[in-house]
């Protein structure tokens, strides 16, 4: 939370770094989140990369989805650089913040998943309206609103005053506590339709095509929601003055945690597609490293 408050010392000539080095923790804590934001960069990178410059992946709506929440991704890891290892606090009173611009970054990654459940749901369930309705189109205009939402309110919440910010925080709360709930029954619908609806279905590449995507969308979500609902729920707390505190980003574990979906996602991509997988190969990984397209 914001509420536009950034305080930063300035006698210290700019932003101190997130632990002080004095002991072999610090120096741990330091190093891992160097070597997590360069994988979630080298991850998430080449995956939005990979299906921008493939057509034949980027022709299907599914992964529009993970070409949204890859951008993302690879956005959290670089600002893990700062979050990371700079003394940065974001939750109000903010101390180096960005003006919660970052943290935002994995809303729009909750907003991305629920229109994905949705998605996969019409396209497997109800094909005909699916293909009649779901043009390639709507599904990037409901990324994009993603990105608007989320931002939208992250700026009109730095320029109300803090009453106001206070209320419009419990109504964001409220807001994303639905919208978890609908994540879970809607990954319970999917699982249930995965397990039995297409069990019964003919042999198909469209069958097969189905089963993956649901696969994915399933275990993304899950993932995304273990790791990420401990700091939500550290951050409700808070409002009622029983939550953790840490000192900074860069030692708060929750928000680690939250921030680690960053390389989970990716990884889970490339995990449940195996086009997905050769395409990253071929398009990035085998220019990179010539011996790996061999392979």
């Amino acid at each position: 939370m914001m509420l536009l408050s950034n305080i930063t010392d300035p006698l210290s000539g700019g932003v101190p770094l997130s632990v002080n080095f004095d002991s072999p923790v610090d120096y741990l804590i330091f190093i891992f989140q160097i070597l997590f934001a360069t994988t979630a960069v080298l991850v998430a990178g080449p995956v939005a990369i990979t299906i921008v410059a493939n057509r034949a992946l980027n022709l299907q709506n599914r992964f529009i989805y993970m070409l949204n929440t890859s951008i993302c991704d690879t956005l959290v890891g670089f600002s893990v650089y700062y979050l990371g290892l700079f003394d940065v606090e974001e939750e109000y009173p903010s101390r180096n913040g960005t003006y919660n611009m970052l943290p935002s970054l994995l809303g729009v990654n909750v907003m991305t998943f629920l229109f994905a459940q949705f998605d996969r749901y019409f396209a497997v369930c109800h094909p005909f309206i699916y293909t009649r309705f779901m043009s390639r189109r709507v599904v990037i205009t409901a990324n994009v609103y993603c990105w608007l939402h989320v931002y939208s309110q992250s700026i009109v919440l730095n320029f109300l005053p803090l009453s106001q910010s206070i209320q419009l925080c419990v109504f964001g709360i409220v807001s994303l506590q639905v919208i978890v709930l609908t994540k879970v029954v809607m990954t319970i619908k999917l699982y249930v339709v995965a397990r039995y609806q297409l069990e019964r279905d003919p042999p198909s590449p469209e069958k097969e095509n189905n089963k993956e995507s649901l696969k994915i969308i399933i275990f993304v979500v899950i993932s995304f929601l273990v790791l990420w609902c401990p700091s939500f729920i550290n951050i409700v707390l808070r409002l009622l003055g029983i939550g953790l505190i840490f000192r900074n980003q860069g030692t708060n574990l929750f928000a680690i945690m939250a921030r680690f979906s960053a390389v989970c996602t990716p990884a889970v991509y490339l995990w449940g597609s195996p086009a997905l997988r050769a395409a990253t190969v071929r398009t990035v990984w085998g220019r990179v490293c010539p011996r790996c397209r061999r392979r």
